[in-house]
This record gives C-alpha cells, structure tokens and sequence, in this order.
C-alpha cells in the first residue's frame, strides 16, 4: 500500500508536465491564494464539462492545476489519498467497483447529469431487423457470427471498452456469463479510433455491433431508432432489470445490461472541509445531456483540440451567465 501511495503522485506529476495551469481570475475570492489539484477522464466525451467546472472554479479565485488525465483505478487511489482533489467525471452506478480505493476519505458530492447516462449494446437496424437479433444471445447464431465478422477469426466483433474502464468489466462480466466468449471478440482498442472505423464501416453497408453511452458523439453519427438500435442483454424482464419507453430499443421494457447512471463529481472530504465554495458550488452545478450532446458531436466534427473545448466551456459559461452567477454566488456566501 505505501509502495502504491508512492507512485500516484508520481503519476500525476507525469500528466501535469503535459499540461499549464491557467491563471486564476483577477478578482479576489474564496479560492484566491489555493489551488485545486484536478483530474479529468480518459474519455473525451467527458472533458468539455470538466472544463465547465475548471472556468467556473477559476471565477471563484482558484489556481487550477490540470485537470491531470488519469484512468479510473488511479484516479480514485489518488483522490482517496489525497495526491488529486476532484474530478467530474464519476459515473455511477458502474464506478461502484472503486469505491473501496475512496470511500474512506473522498465522496460522491452533486451531480454533473443525474440518471440521464444510458449504456448498452447497439447493432445497426438492417442488420437487426435482417438477422431477428433481440438479444446478445443472438451472436451463437453461425450466420450472425459471420456477418459481424470482419477480421475473419469467427467471431462477432464488438467495439468494447479500453482497459482500466468500468464498462471494460462490466462487458467481460456480460461475456462470461452469458456464454459468450467464444462468440464475440471484443476490440479494446481506442474507444473513438475504434467506433470511427465502425461508424466508416456502416457507411459501407457492414454490420456493427458496439457498446456506447449517453451522452456521447456516435449517437449524433449513428441516428437510435433510425440507424441503429439498443438490444438486450439475455435475460427475463423484471421490475429491477429492465426500463420503459427507451426510444430504439427491440423492446419495451428494455433489459439493457446496465443502469442508467449519474454523471457526478467525486472530491476528497479533507479537501471540501477546507474550501466550502467548492462543495456548494458542486453540490449546485449540473449541465443539461442535450448541451453535452452538441458539443461531443462538434468534437467529433474536428473541433476537439484543447483550446476548441476551452471556447466550448467558455461559451457555455457566457450564455448560461445568469444561472452561473447563482452558483457562484452562493458559493462565495458559503466561504464567508
């Protein structure tokens, strides 16, 4: 455990030569003279919002450092240990397999976007309507395998998640026991290199089948209910397992394998106890799916360089002033 504690800041301090601290603002507040150690996800889908959250932490006076890139089991060794303050890009219930790195000295504090998080599986319409496909157990069929295959090694192949991902093992979870691991072949590779050659693929007429989440850009590339569809994991509906009225699904109610989940800031408790400005204004602050949504789709478009997402956030700020400023203004009464 020592060894382990060692080696997170080295971590960090690896990602932060990367990365310039941007200045904090002019005017004085609860933050002025401190600075907030912050990470963000490996995921790109996740990094406009903890920008948002950047801009808005520097309104308030604090140096922000960061945000430091980490993948999930780093980040919540170091946010439990204190070697990183926050980030925003929690995703609950699925992360509960890290809560043992953390729970004992950081917490889950607000919501960045509350139950609006969907995942599953998704294969393309003509394909699922061709093939009657409704469930994952539809891919120990010989004639599904083959069309889904495109490297030739028999299997169906899934765009799945990169190592150090919780839905990484959430689908080796599914493939175990479902039966299926001599029937589909997961591509752990880059999630977007991945999906840019399944969406490339689509467009020439080849059968996909890939896990997603919202909100993220393939479903602005890849129309649900009008390209592709969500299908089910193999399982009986019940009232703890499935849910109504998910729009392009093969049924209704849906067994999608997961939860719908939260998008949620996760902060060290030390860290809160001394800046109260920054608990209130996370406990405040959310930001509407469709707004992300736009932006991971203008990402995708080729406005995915850091100072593109810098502008993003920005203009988020500027044209949602009013409620921003409330925010920030209860936060500054909360350090007083």
């Amino acid at each position: 455990m020592t060894g382990l504690k060692k080696t997170i800041p080295a971590i960090a301090a690896l990602a932060l030569l990367g990365s310039v601290a941007m200045p904090a603002m002019a005017q004085d507040g609860p933050g002025a003279g401190k600075t907030i150690k912050m990470a963000q996800a490996t995921w790109d889908t996740g990094w406009f919002h903890a920008e948002i959250y950047k801009q808005m932490f520097e309104e308030l006076g604090y140096t922000v450092e960061g945000p430091t890139t980490l993948d999930n089991p780093p980040f919540y060794q170091a946010v439990g240990y204190g070697d990183v303050d926050l980030w925003v890009n929690g995703w609950f219930p699925i992360h509960d397999t890290y809560r043992p790195a953390f729970e004992a000295s950081a917490e889950i504090i607000g919501a960045v976007a509350a139950g609006g998080a969907l995942q599953g599986y998704l294969v393309d319409k003509a394909s699922a309507e061709k093939f009657e496909i409704k469930t994952l157990d539809d891919f120990k069929r010989d004639e599904v395998k083959e069309a889904f295959d495109r490297d030739g090694d028999g299997k169906a192949d899934l765009v799945a998640c990169p190592p150090g991902w919780g839905c990484e093992v959430a689908i080796e979870d599914h493939l175990t026991e479902y039966g299926l691991k001599d029937h589909v072949n997961e591509i752990k590779a880059s999630y977007s290199a991945s999906m840019a050659d399944a969406v490339a693929a689509y467009e020439s007429g080849e059968p996909i089948l890939f896990y997603t989440w919202t909100p993220n850009w393939t479903v602005n590339e890849l129309k649900i209910g009008d390209d592709v569809v969500w299908i089910q994991v193999p399982e009986e509906a019940t009232d703890e397992n499935a849910a109504a009225g998910i729009d392009g699904c093969v049924a209704d109610p849906c067994v999608m394998g997961f939860e719908a989940n939260d998008i949620v800031p996760v902060a060290n408790s030390g860290f809160l106890e001394e800046n109260p400005a920054v608990a209130t204004l996370l406990k405040s602050a959310s930001i509407p799916l469709e707004d992300i949504f736009a932006q991971n789709a203008a990402m995708n478009d080729g406005a995915d360089k850091p100072e593109d997402i810098k502008k993003q956030a920005s203009e988020w700020i500027s044209g949602n002033r009013d409620v921003v400023d409330g925010w920030l203004d209860a936060a500054r009464k909360s350090a007083e």
